[in-house]
């Protein structure tokens, strides 16, 4: 794979400050792909100063103009969307048809809409006798994930441009690769030297570094919700803006009333997606107990159709294979019922891990609260609405969900749930459309006008 060996900083690709470099693995096949440099914290300052000099001049900036170099990066990123689907297929192991449709072709159209948004976005209103202005935060410090890593980087970079914000990125370091196109496409659109910024390294170093620098002014943090902590204590010690999407544990509730066998093929879908390795996943499916054993049947072979290798892709990496084992074997040690699946590996070579569903699972076990991030779906037996509604809203997060039956009926429900984002009889996500959590599920929203919010400030002047 093509790789730079050195950092985007201040509009052109320059050498890290020291040596140190991060391989790239290939999950399918455990192979090293590349390697890019390990950024520090003096590469940091470096990007960050470079943000900071170009603030005012992007700033100032017209939204128009704004907007048009946003919409010449959208472009660029969908005239070189073949390369970034194989891609991301090669260093997060998505299948093919999953990297050109979802991890390519939404970003692209959420560049577009934060292009039409910093067109038409009311940047400056009357309020009375005010004029109420938004204007930019400052520099944003974009920490971004590896499960989707084109589409977490363009949710933040964009609106942030749109904003009139300039950026310094530091991506997860198992997706580094999607991250280089994608500073090479900023510079193919001609944004100014400065506005975007590119440091590769760890998190522990690169990544803190960036959280904690004086002269970031908000912190946008897509991962774990233990990070998540540690990033909101840096910034409220700082009194620094913060956006944090972190961890899920969404309920997929099945009504009475609802066509069990589409729900419940729908939501085996969403989980098997990427893998397992979505923070929104539908990982509790809650089935009223008269239903439950054809729930039960109806996953299972719902399930068998993601075959590893196929339609099934790896797990970023050794380390997080062997974290989703665990959590199957603790299942099974806590007395759920393994229907299919397992912790044995399926394939000889990769970091897969095989469709798992698990049945007579109880609120209180390990895989019923916590984020597992790989292809295991629990199924929970309700006897009434109220005991459902006590199932979906039994965890610390609160970032998504699914509700199927009448539409009245699941409407209801899902106006109780206490989550970010529900699907009602499988709706369509729409990158329009706020996203964020609940409760340990994040701060703040991403996509839409909601996101771009998240990167402006409010000025009032009274006459």
């Amino acid at each position: 794979m093509k790789a730079h060996d050195a950092l985007y900083i201040d509009g052109e690709w320059r050498p890290a400050a020291t040596t140190g470099t991060i391989p790239v693995i290939n999950p399918a096949d455990e192979q090293v792909i590349a390697h890019v440099p390990a950024g520090t914290a003096e590469d940091v300052d470096a990007a960050v100063r470079a943000a900071r000099a170009a603030l005012p001049g992007w700033a100032a900036t017209p939204p128009s103009d704004r907007a048009a170099r946003i919409a010449a990066l959208r472009d660029v990123l969908a005239a070189r969307a073949d390369e970034i689907a194989a891609t991301v297929t090669a260093e997060l192991g998505a299948p093919p048809k999953l990297a050109a449709a979802v991890h390519t072709g939404l970003p692209i159209a959420v560049a577009g809409s934060y292009a039409e948004l910093a067109a038409t976005h009311p940047f400056e209103e009357k309020v009375g006798n005010s004029t109420v202005y938004s204007e930019p935060v400052g520099v944003v410090a974009a920490i971004t994930p590896w499960n989707y890593p084109l589409h977490q980087i363009v949710a933040k970079v964009a609106p942030a441009l749109a904003a009139g914000c300039t950026t310094v990125l530091k991506p997860a370091e198992d997706t580094p690769l999607t991250a280089q196109l994608f500073a090479e496409a900023v510079h193919e659109a001609g944004l100014p030297a400065g506005v975007f910024n590119l440091v590769t390294g760890l998190g522990t170093v690169a990544g803190q570094a960036l959280a904690e620098h004086p002269d970031v002014d908000l912190i946008s943090f897509t991962g774990s919700t233990a990070v998540g902590r540690r990033i909101g204590a840096l910034a409220g010690g700082a009194v620094k803006r913060v956006a944090l999407e972190l961890g899920g544990k969404s309920a997929n509730v099945i009504l009475p009333s609802a066509d069990l066998a589409r729900a419940v093929a729908t939501g085996i879908a969403n989980v098997m997606s990427n893998s397992g390795q979505t923070c929104s996943a539908w990982t509790r499916m809650l089935v009223p107990a008269e239903r439950y054993e054809e729930a039960v049947a109806l996953a299972a072979e719902a399930a068998a159709k993601y075959v590893p290798g196929e339609r099934l892709g790896p797990l970023v990496n050794a380390a997080q294979r062997e974290r989703v084992r665990g959590y199957i074997e603790k299942g099974v040690a806590e007395g759920a019922r393994l229907v299919t699946g397992g912790p044995r590996a399926p394939l000889a070579t990769g970091y897969y891990v095989s469709p798992t569903v698990f049945a007579d699972v109880t609120p209180e076990m390990t895989i019923a609260q916590e984020e597992i991030f790989g292809p295991v779906v629990s199924i929970l037996r309700y006897e009434d609405v109220e005991h459902a509604l006590a199932l979906a809203n039994g965890t610390v997060y609160g970032l998504a969900g699914a509700v199927w039956g009448d539409e009245e009926e699941a409407v209801a429900f899902a106006r109780r749930m206490e989550t970010g984002q529900v699907d009602i009889n499988g709706g369509r996500f729409n990158p329009l459309a706020p996203f964020g959590g609940y409760k340990q599920s994040g701060v703040g929203r991403e996509l839409g006008a909601h996101g771009l919010a998240e990167y402006l400030q409010t000025k009032s002047l009274q006459f």
